[in-house]
């Protein structure tokens, strides 16, 4: 058997510790606070934290949660995602199984005839050697930490990826809810066209039937013409982005779904849960990919130590205890016991600079992947600050806009009686018309975009963070 002072001896000298420079978080390249405009509106520090909020709370329209639910589990990206962390996970546990030797069993038996000539009696001899041993074969000794960090920049690379899984969860939740909502906004528009396309029709039979019996002129019925010409363009278009819309929101949900139209318009109510912005430096917790930035950071950080540990020289370790003897019968007898303990050291003395060359790629990795984690909380940021400014200004486009399409609907109102009673040209009735249902069309999107506005400030705040479970270290 192995020596227990050489086992003990070894397992101490492998536990020194790494050569990787202390990790130090960068400074956040952000303000303390999100810009006042964004944060003008009361609404931006009422509610709960985003994170806390399960998307089943978030989105109370039952048929996006089905939606929703759907994509989590079939969409090929995410599918993809979950499968790069198995991969990173295998990948780590095989980087981990370096720091401990691997111990063998080996058995041979070999037979062999010396001819008289190369016999140092003269005679030909037939000799034999039977063997059992238990051994380590070239374990290195992490005298200097080498094969620890490069432990710890694998489980980094694992972290980094199980964030990123998260992070893309967290997007595919608002993907598909934004999806959903313009696919609404698109239903409700086409509810909108149709039924100019019905009024329009029934006018142009009208003012058909009059010009032919001659009680309006031929202008009048081209300015009707032109109406429904235009609302059936309309339609045709909404038609065509619907169709596309829906064909996107079904390869985002991997599967077949029931897109058919809703039989009620886009309730403002789908998307109200309060969500208190915070504070930038809550970003750091609360969004996977910063985390997932931050654990590449991390990984960078130890490849350094790695590659420092490089300049020294590398111990390692063969051994084996059995027994050994020319007679089988006689292989485990007192007298068979055998062993060897045959360290080894390297280090090269020239290699063209390839360690140097390492050690400076370590460093520069390190910087890159500090430039990155910089970058991504930034985005984070500004994703923040858009959102709370998108979400208090469509909010006064959507009061500006109901009280605009309440004064066309007017105008409309006013200048088809003017016209029936001949104080105005049919032209003033074609352009309140045509008003009416453009107002009609922009204030059902500017209430979407309200509501994609709010979906955003969710991502942005990386909602449901705390819902979407993290793999633990294996």
């Amino acid at each position: 058997m192995l020596k227990p002072t050489v086992l003990a001896a070894a397992l101490l000298l492998a536990g020194c510790a790494s050569m990787a420079p202390g990790y130090q978080a960068p400074a956040l390249p952000v303000p303390a606070a999100y810009p006042a405009d964004a944060m003008a509106d009361p609404a931006a520090t009422a509610g709960r934290r985003a994170a806390a909020v399960d998307w089943r709370e978030h989105f109370a329209d039952p048929r996006l949660q089905q939606l929703i639910a759907q994509a989590l589990q079939n969409n090929r990206d995410l599918r993809l995602a979950a499968l790069r962390v198995q991969e990173a996970r295998a990948a780590y546990g095989i980087q981990r199984a370096e720091r401990f030797p691997v111990v063998g069993v080996g058995a041979d038996a070999s037979r062999a005839r010396v001819p008289a000539s190369l016999s140092t009696t003269g005679r030909a001899m037939v000799g034999s050697q039977y063997q059992v041993a238990l051994g380590v074969n070239a374990w290195e000794i992490d005298f200097w930490g080498r094969v620890q960090s490069l432990q710890d920049a694998a489980l980094q690379s694992y972290l980094a990826s199980d964030a990123a899984r998260r992070a893309l969860t967290l997007s595919l939740v608002a993907q598909v809810a934004d999806g959903y909502l313009l696919l609404r906004e698109l239903d409700e528009r086409l509810v909108l066209a149709r039924r100019s396309i019905a009024t329009r029709a029934e006018s142009l039979r009208i003012f058909t039937r009059r010009f032919e019996v001659g009680s309006t002129s031929r202008l009048d019925l081209a300015q009707v013409q032109t109406l429904s010409t235009q609302a059936r363009a309309l339609g045709a278009q909404l038609e065509q982005q619907r169709a596309a819309q829906a064909h996107a929101l079904a390869q985002l949900v991997g599967g077949p779904v029931d897109l058919t139209p809703a039989a009620t318009p886009l309730d403002d109510g789908a998307v109200l849960q309060p969500l208190d912005a915070g504070l930038p430096s809550a970003l750091l917790a609360d969004r996977p990919d910063i985390l997932a930035a931050e654990h590449r950071l991390r990984a960078a950080n130890a490849n350094i130590g790695a590659a420092r540990a490089a300049f020294f020289p590398r111990i390692a370790l063969t051994t084996n205890a059995g027994v050994a003897n020319a007679q089988l019968d006689a292989l485990f007898e007192g007298a068979s016991r055998a062993w060897t303990f045959a360290p080894s050291i390297s280090l090269p003395i020239f290699d063209g600079g390839a360690r140097r060359n390492s050690l400076d790629l370590a460093e520069v990795r390190r910087d890159l992947a500090v430039a990155d984690y910089e970058k991504t909380v930034q985005a984070a940021f500004r994703d923040v600050a858009d959102a709370l400014s998108a979400r208090q200004w469509l909010a006064e486009q959507v009061r500006i806009g109901t009280e605009g399409l309440a004064a066309q609907a007017e105008r409309a109102r006013l200048a088809t009686l003017r016209y029936d009673h001949g104080a105005a040209a049919f032209l003033e009735v074609l352009d309140a018309q045509r008003d009416l249902l453009a107002a009609e069309q922009s204030l059902v999107t500017t209430r979407r975009a309200l509501l994609s506005a709010r979906i955003g400030l969710y991502a942005a705040l990386g909602g449901g963070a705390q819902h979407v479970d993290a793999a633990a270290a294996p």
